[in-house]
C-alpha cells in the first residue's frame, strides 16, 4: 500500500481550510459495473465519506466498469494485495463455498424482507470463509429481484429450450442447464453485443441491469418471475485494513455501515424506476403464468436440495438460522 502526499480538497476543508498538506493513504478501487450504476454510486458516497469523516487521511480512487480488472479477477486481485479493497458479485464464489451462493437459489428469498434475513443468516458464514483468505466483508447490497427477458412470450418452462442463455455464475449456468436452455457465460457490460450477434438469446437479471443496457434493443418481453435478490459485496485485504490508524480504521467501517444501509434503499427504488423505464421503451412487462411459475419453482426446489447436500454444515447452519 503506497503512501503519498494528497492534496484532496475535501480533506482540505473537512481540516479546516488547513495550509499543511494531510499525509494520506491512496487505496485503489476496482468496481465491475459502470458509474451510472446504482452500485457504484453508492460505493462512491462511501468513498467521499472515508474522505470527509477522515479528513483525507484515506483517500479511495475508484475504477469502474471493469476498467483495472475484470470482474472474476477483483477478489483474488484483493486477497493478493494488488488492491486493496474491491467490489464483487458475491455469487461468483458459489465455486469456492456453496454459502456463497445461497442468494441465488431460486425462489428461496425473494423480497427484500427476506433477502436482509438471509444476509443476516448468511454474513457470518461469509465473514469466516473470506477471513482465512485475508479479507473481511466491509458491506453487501442486493440488486432488484432477478425476472426473466426474452424475446419472446415464455408461458412454460418448454418454452426455454434450447434458448442460448445468459449466465454470470455456477447456480444460473445450473438453473439454465435444468430449464433445458444452452448456458453461456456473459458479464453485464458485454449483454448488448451478445445479444447483437446471437450468443445469448435470454437472460434473467435485475431491472436495473436491463435498463442500463437497453435491453429494449433487444429483447421484446419481461416475465417478472422475482426468481431470486442476489447481493455485490464489498471487500478490503485484512493488511491493508490493519496499517490504517484506528480512527481511520472506524471511519471505514462506519461509512460501510451507512453504505450498506443506503444501498438497500437505493435498490429498493431502483427497482421501481428501472421497470418504469423499460416499460417507457416498450419493452412488455407482464406476470407469469401459473405454468411458467410451477414449472420454475421445481427447478428451484431441485437446486435447493442438492445444494444443501453440497454446502454442509455452513450451509446447514445459514438455513438454520434464516429459518428461526
Amino acid at each position: 500500500m503506497n503512501r503519498i502526499i494528497s492534496f484532496s480538497m475535501a480533506g482540505v476543508v473537512a481540516a479546516g481550510l488547513s495550509a499543511t498538506p494531510a499525509l494520506a493513504t491512496q487505496w485503489d478501487m476496482p468496481t465491475p459495473y459502470p458509474d451510472k450504476t446504482f452500485h457504484t454510486q453508492n460505493i462512491a458516497q462511501f468513498a467521499k465519506d472515508v474522505e470527509a469523516a477522515t479528513k483525507g487521511a484515506l483517500v479511495i480512487k475508484l475504477h469502474t466498469a471493469g476498467s483495472l480488472f475484470k470482474h472474476k479477477e477483483i477478489k483474488n486481485a484483493v486477497r493478493g494485495g494488488q488492491v486493496p479493497a474491491g467490489e464483487l458479485f458475491m455469487g461468483l464464489l458459489a465455486n469456492e463455498s456453496p454459502a456463497f451462493g445461497i442468494d441465488t437459489q431460486p425462489f428461496l428469498a425473494t423480497t427484500y424482507d427476506d433477502a436482509a434475513r438471509l444476509w443476516a443468516a448468511q454474513r457470518p458464514v461469509v465473514e469466516k470463509l473470506l477471513d482465512k483468505q485475508g479479507l473481511m466483508v466491509l458491506f453487501s447490497v442486493p440488486w432488484p429481484g432477478q425476472s426473466l427477458y426474452t424475446k419472446k412470450a415464455i408461458n412454460s418452462v418448454a418454452d426455454l429450450k434450447g434458448l442460448k442463455f445468459r449466465t454470470y455464475n455456477p447456480t444460473l449456468d445450473k438453473f439454465a442447464k435444468l430449464a433445458g436452455a444452452a448456458p453461456t457465460q456473459v458479464q453485464v457490460p458485454d449483454i448488448p453485443q451478445a445479444f447483437a450477434t446471437g450468443r445469448v438469446e435470454a437472460m434473467i437479471t435485475s431491472p436495473s441491469t436491463g435498463a442500463n443496457s437497453k435491453a429494449w434493443d433487444f429483447v421484446t418481453t419481461y416475465t417478472n418471475i422475482q426468481a431470486w435478490v442476489p447481493k455485490n459485496m464489498v471487500v478490503v485485504n485484512k493488511r491493508a485494513f490493519r496499517k490504517l490508524d484506528k480512527p481511520v480504521q472506524e471511519a471505514v467501517l462506519a461509512a460501510a455501515k451507512t453504505a450498506e444501509a443506503r444501498g438497500w434503499e437505493m435498490s429498493k427504488k431502483e427497482t421501481a424506476a428501472k421497470t418504469k423505464i423499460l416499460a417507457d421503451n416498450g419493452v412488455k412487462i407482464v406476470e407469469p403464468s401459473a405454468e411458467l411459475m410451477s414449472g420454475l419453482k421445481a427447478i428451484g426446489a431441485k437446486m435447493m436440495v442438492d445444494w444443501t447436500k453440497a454446502a454442509g454444515a455452513d450451509g446447514k447452519a445459514i438455513l438454520d438460522a434464516y429459518n428461526k
